[in-house]
């Protein structure tokens, strides 16, 4: 059995690497995976004492150009390569930015993740008390998150990454607690910032790509490497933590308050506390870093028709804070819920997002019984979430390879969508149905590899189809329909096979709506609806001919 999931990490870990070096030389003039490695060295070379960054460095050196040259992209035009490595270089300081606070923030949230559950029964809960606790955070997430998120467009999308830090740094100070009132409460904290960590984030960031005018495709580069980010900054989360974890035995803070009935004989320290005191720093230096590299942004002040949806929104918009400023929290919370209940097309990519991410979280539930047979020896929890985690790199890398643009066929973003969940439900259906261990782990690697290009993928179709004015407001909401997903599978006494069917269902059904979405979205195209077309060489020649005639004085002949 271990010999299985050792053979498929080893396949894993060799695709990634592959496709990862595809991915670096097609983006090696815009930077986009070199950015995530430089930053990720320059914190090893402060750790290290290293002042020779030179050394860190893997944007090439720029070639001589004698003459400007057209690179005609889908819609747009990148005149000359002067212009690209402008937009190169601003893409990559903006993404340097974005990455050093969002994966912070996603790093606070793994280190906690694994261990909730077995902090809640180390205190000696049962496991009744602790689904409780659980139903109660994704219902905070659903009914206060929601509401709470939609200020993030009137008050700014910085100001809430502070608020995101102090309600999770809230929610990890309850846990020293053994007491269930206050354990309670530290999940609504805990169900509003996750609330705010899937908006705040990627609002900020289609937010600061319009203000930099930058072009499209560089939107689909930064929501890669975030994701790729996501997956590295996963194993280091889960290495750091279980070192923490063992570090010293869960006690109590004072042991000689035990038998009275003070506070200090609810606080506890070590064990599985230290995940969550690591978060703690490391959600202090999200804030301080927000503040530090992020500018504020706000969502568009202007009042658009969201029918229109099918254009990117508000790019050359000036930064500042809308008309909403003071309006109610609720209100702006409302008026959103009108905007995604009266434009089809924001509709469906709601239900599209919550189908596919209901069927993540279930995933995220069954995994563990799904694979862990009572005939077999208990297999290698840590090898599999690392194979899992370089699965969903590998699918941000292929994401990145197919919608290059110099690729041979710059596969749409709406096809690709169709490809991700109807590929999830095939997958879904075969586990439900399978009685094979190892097969259902190799389907569960491929189901991560489309988690992996799913990301970048909804990121891209949610920027083109939220108007600015209500994103954060807006993702709240998609939110909504997830959460209530989440709360059925965990009230509902299902085994893996049957909830696996139910994912199959669900991703059957997005993969109809995606189809829908795309129909809906290139009606009036001539074009293909399954990639973006480019001119022929033919047919630049012609235009170059054209042009030149156009510009040569006519001469009279005597």
């Amino acid at each position: 059995m271990a010999t299985d999931f050792l053979l498929f990490f080893l396949v894993t870990v060799t695709i990634t690497t592959l496709v990862t070096a595809r991915s670096s030389v097609i983006y090696r003039k815009n930077a986009a995976v070199n950015c995530f490695l430089r930053w990720i060295f320059s914190l090893s070379c402060c750790c290290c004492g290293s002042s020779n960054r030179q050394f860190w460095s893997f944007t090439p050196k720029p070639e001589k150009s004698t003459e400007s040259s057209v690179a005609l992209i889908g819609d747009e035009n990148i005149v000359d390569t002067g212009a690209d490595r402008k937009n190169s270089q601003r893409h990559s300081s903006l993404l340097y930015r974005y990455l050093a606070v969002y994966l912070m923030a996603t790093l606070s949230d793994w280190l906690q993740g694994p261990y909730v559950y077995a902090l809640y029964s180390s205190y000696g809960y049962s496991q009744h008390a602790i689904a409780i606790l659980f139903v109660a955070g994704f219902g905070s997430s659903m009914i206060f998150g929601s509401v709470v998120g939609s200020f993030a467009d009137s008050q700014g999308r910085r100001c809430m990454v502070l608020v995101f830090a102090v309600v999770y740094t809230c929610s990890c100070i309850t846990k020293h607690f053994k007491s269930f009132p206050i354990l309670l409460l530290g999940r609504f904290f805990g169900g509003i910032s996750t609330s705010l960590l899937f908006s705040i984030f990627d609002s900020w960031l289609i937010r600061s790509h319009a203000l930099a005018n930058l072009p499209s495709q560089y939107l689909g580069m930064s929501f890669a490497s975030a994701q790729f980010g996501n997956s590295v900054i996963a194993i280091l989360a889960g290495l750091l933590a279980n070192k923490a974890a063992d570090y010293r035995p869960l006690t109590l803070y004072d042991p000689s308050a035990a038998d009275t009935k003070g506070i200090m004989s609810y606080v506890y320290v070590g064990g599985f506390l230290a995940p969550f005191d690591i978060a703690i720093v490391v959600l202090a230096l999200c804030g301080c870093l927000s503040l530090t590299l992020w500018d504020e942004n706000y969502g568009d002040q202007r009042k658009r028709d969201t029918k229109s949806s099918q254009s990117t929104n508000s790019l050359s918009d000036d930064a500042g804070p809308s008309n909403s400023t003071g309006e109610s929290c609720f209100s702006g919370f409302s008026g959103a819920a009108r905007v995604v209940w009266s434009n089809n097309e924001i509709r469906l990519a709601g239900i599209i997002s919550s189908l596919f991410e209901g069927s993540m979280y279930v995933f995220v539930f069954m995994w563990t019984p799904a694979i862990n047979t009572d005939d077999e020896e208990d297999p290698p929890f840590g090898f599999i979430f690392s194979t899992f985690m370089v699965c969903c790199m590998a699918g941000s890398s292929f994401f990145s390879v197919l919608t290059s643009e110099h690729s041979m066929f710059q596969i749409k973003t709406e096809a690709i969508g169709i490809g991700i969940f109807a590929t999830s439900a095939i997958l879904f259906g075969i586990m439900a149905m399978s009685t094979s261990t190892s097969l259902t782990f190799g389907c569960m690697n491929v189901f991560e590899v489309t988690v992996g290009m799913y990301f970048p993928t909804m990121g891209i179709l949610k920027s083109q189809i939220v108007p600015e004015c209500q994103r954060s407001a807006i993702y709240n909401i998609y939110r909504i329909p997830l959460n209530f997903i989440v709360l059925m599978s965990l009230l509902t006494d299902l085994t893996p096979s049957q909830s696996f069917g139910v994912c199959f269902l669900m991703l059957s059904l997005a993969t109809f709506l995606q189809w829908k979405l795309m129909l809906q979205r290139s009606s009036g195209n001539n074009g293909s609806i399954w990639y973006v077309e480019r001119p022929s060489v033919v047919d630049e020649e012609q235009d170059e001919n054209i042009d030149i005639q156009a510009k040569t004085p006519l001469v009279n002949s005597v």
